[in-house]
């Protein structure tokens, strides 16, 4: 991945754009909108914050696990399987050394009790090519850039 700081606008994007507006809230607490849905981020008390909403870190994780779930939903929905029971465990590391990041990234999928033995082959590799994991499989070109 490369993080690329530049002066002036960041690179043109291709295609459809999308857009997330963040704003300070006060102090380590941040407001989220994403077309007219509003959540907060914050940091744990013990790192300076408030605790009073998930960490932008954790929602790396949680975009990952949803992304997976809801690929494995729509996997079970197009094969005509009950969803009832899916869910998705994600746990994660943080890197030891320089820069701050995440190490690494284990998620379990738990499946509908349910789910054929001849199914689950299909519902894993469905689910592990869910956007987001793609995304961080091949990352994009990442500019950032100060507003003038």
């Amino acid at each position: 991945m490369t993080d690329t700081v530049r002066e002036g606008s960041p690179a043109r994007l291709p295609g459809n754009v999308q857009r997330v507006h963040v704003a300070h809230a006060g102090g380590d607490v941040y407001l989220v909108d994403v077309r007219g849905h509003r959540f907060r981020v914050d940091q744990p008390a013990d790192a300076g914050g408030t605790d009073t909403a998930p960490t932008p870190t954790e929602l790396l994780a949680a975009s990952l696990a949803t992304c997976v779930a809801f690929y494995a939903g729509r996997y079970l929905h197009r094969h005509g399987l009950s969803r009832e029971g899916l869910a998705v465990r994600a746990e994660f590391a943080m890197a030891t050394d320089r820069p701050a990041r995440v190490a690494a990234v284990r998620l379990v999928i738990v499946p509908p009790p349910q789910l054929p033995e001849g199914r689950r082959a299909g519902l894993l590799a469905v689910a592990s090519h869910c956007t987001v994991h793609n995304t961080l499989q091949q990352p994009p070109e990442i500019a950032i850039a100060l507003a003038s």
